[in-house]
């Protein structure tokens, strides 16, 4: 029995042991309810104490693992370029000699960085190693071809190609950041740290290490990359373009053109690979960013140099038109909507400052108020609500145009300087405000609303310019007397019409419009038409006025009342 006793007394420290030992591991254990306890009625969840705990980095392990690998690898990449680009010893070891041992050193410090990281532990040296050793080969081939002249383009290419084609790899398979941020990023930079200046051949290398950064962005999701990797390139892109394009003008736009698909690819290639919900807020304004520069760079080679007429027109529109029809593919079902609706997005501003480019007066007016309710009816049909965002924008710039141009404020005292173009501007505002209201859905109430008063206003401010056009002296410092007349009364009429209307048909809109209006013109009235008119009109348009408000106010009350007893 003594011996039984001890054994149990044995496994029961052992079975404490254990105990202790997962409880360290995976945290406190949960505390179980009594057995004569009910448990609680709210549904099981996972208690956080059971929950798997993130490690936390230190301090010291990040300066001491991260940022010094960092600092090292930038500090080997600056040497290889100093090395390359500055003499040595007085000149003891020439351009070649450079170029070979630059060449060489890289290569052991690549192979190092790769039997360090396989064999000795993946550490954050061993891929700065490597990364450092990538941006050091590509530095000593953009050298060796672009700047001294040593290698063949075409072999001096091919090599960079491979160069860049590895570190696509490495970064991808090892999800190795500071190989894309030293290696890849330092390949792009290679062109201007070793100063090859703005050749054909320095721009190619450049093309290779921006083609393998986009490489990288279609398996991974790092945005900092895609945003270095277009800051670091356009100045170089947009170098090459300036002392290229008054040459070899159709050179700079195809150029311009495969630039422009990298960057297209780079800001949606993710996205393209995984199933997205929501289009990241980096890929759409690596979008906007793209056609921005895309269209601005095109429309001032086509200008100045040298392309044909109305060329850097075409340009912006061909460009709108590449936008929305690769969009169009995303509500086709090929590739997400949500990249769908970015590119047309991009497609439509673009397409605004197309039509800018191309009309002009009312023309423009009506391209920019037939594209808001062209817009509107595919909003309507899709139900994508987004779409309005650039009904409105469109609308809105129609708006902006006719009020600055074509009818100005002013023209309500001197008129305008044509009377038909007002008349079409303003109309095409009023018809456009009615479509799209009538397009909007239910949930859309106070962008009806809007909508509306716009049309209304517009309908108003259409005749009262064509009024004061017509019977105005066309002097701000003498407005014409039978114009602001016939306007204080074209405005009180209007605004009583619209009361009786608003009775009769107890439409209360359309009664609380008129008033408004009425209240314009009693303000007009008392304020403009009192200090500016002559004694005859002054006296004819309060006249006018008080009628048609005592007309009014009997109409009200008169109609308002036979409204509420037919009700009764």
């Amino acid at each position: 029995m003594r011996y039984d006793d001890d054994r149990i007394a044995e496994l029961e420290r052992e079975l404490k042991e254990l105990s202790d030992r997962v409880e360290r591991l995976e945290g406190p254990r949960r505390q179980h309810p009594p057995a004569h306890t009910a448990p609680p009625a709210s549904p099981p969840t996972r208690s956080r104490d059971w929950a798997p705990r993130v490690p936390q980095i230190e301090l010291e392990d990040l300066l001491g693992g991260r940022i010094l690998a960092w600092l090292g690898g930038a500090a080997i990449v600056l040497a290889a370029v100093f090395f390359l680009v500055m003499a040595v010893s007085r000149g003891w070891i020439d351009e070649p000699t450079r170029v070979i041992l630059a060449f060489l050193g890289s290569t052991l410090l690549y192979g190092l960085g790769l039997y360090l990281y396989e064999r000795r532990g993946q550490t954050q040296a061993a891929l700065a190693a490597v990364g450092a050793a990538i941006a050091s080969l590509y530095a000593s081939l953009t050298a060796a071809t672009s700047l001294y002249q040593l290698i063949d383009p075409v072999l001096g290419l091919a090599v960079a190609a491979l160069v860049g084609a590895s570190a696509t790899a490495i970064a991808v398979r090892w999800n190795a950041r500071i190989v894309a941020g030293l290696g890849i990023v330092g390949a792009l930079l290679a062109p201007v740290l070793v100063d090859a200046g703005t050749s054909g051949e320095s721009l190619a290398f450049m093309a290779i290490a921006l083609s393998a950064s986009t490489a990288v962005l279609i398996w991974q999701r790092w945005d900092w990359l895609a945003a270095i990797s277009f800051l670091v390139s356009v100045p170089q892109l947009a170098s090459w373009l300036e002392a290229n394009y008054d040459v070899h003008l159709g050179r700079a736009l195809v150029v311009l053109v495969v630039f422009w698909l990298i960057f297209v690819v780079a800001a949606i290639g993710y996205e393209l690979r995984v199933p997205i919900a929501t289009l990241r807020a980096s890929s759409a304004m690596l979008l906007l960013a793209n056609a921005v520069l895309v269209s601005l760079a095109g429309y001032l080679m086509l200008r100045y140099g040298g392309g044909p007429d109305e060329s850097e027109t075409l340009w912006v529109i061909a460009l709108a038109v590449a936008h929305i029809g690769l969009g169009a593919f995303g509500f086709r079902g090929r590739i997400s909507s949500e990249i769908g609706a970015g590119l047309i997005a991009v497609g439509l501003g673009l397409s605004a400052i197309g039509l800018g480019l191309a009309l002009s007066g009312p023309a423009l007016v009506v391209g920019w108020t037939v594209e808001a309710v062209v817009l509107a009816w595919v909003a309507r049909r899709t139900g994508d609500r987004r779409a309005f965002v650039f009904v409105f924008l469109f609308l809105g710039l129609a708006i902006v145009h006719v009020l600055a141009f074509e009818a100005p404020p002013d023209a309500l005292l001197v008129g305008v300087d044509d009377l038909p173009d007002a008349l079409v501007g303003i109309a095409m505002i009023a018809l456009g405000a009615l479509a799209v209201s009538r397009l909007l859905d239910r949930e859309g109430r106070e962008q009806k609303l809007i909508l509306d008063i716009t049309a209304l206003t517009a309908l108003v401010y259409l005749p009262s310019v064509a009024i004061v056009d017509t019977w105005t002296t066309g002097e701000p410092s003498d407005p014409g007397q039978t114009a602001q007349l016939l306007l204080s009364a074209f405005w009180s009429a209007t605004g009583l019409a619209a009361i009786v209307y608003g009775l009769v048909r107890d439409n209360r809109s359309a009664r609380l419009a008129g008033l408004a209006l009425l209240g314009v013109a009693v303000v007009k009235v008392f304020l403009f038409d009192l200090a500016a008119l002559d004694s005859i009109y002054r006296v004819l348009s309060f006249l006018a006025l008080g009628l048609l408000l005592l007309a009014g106010a009997f109409a009200y009350q008169r109609l308002r009342v036979t409204t509420e007893e037919a009700e009764k």
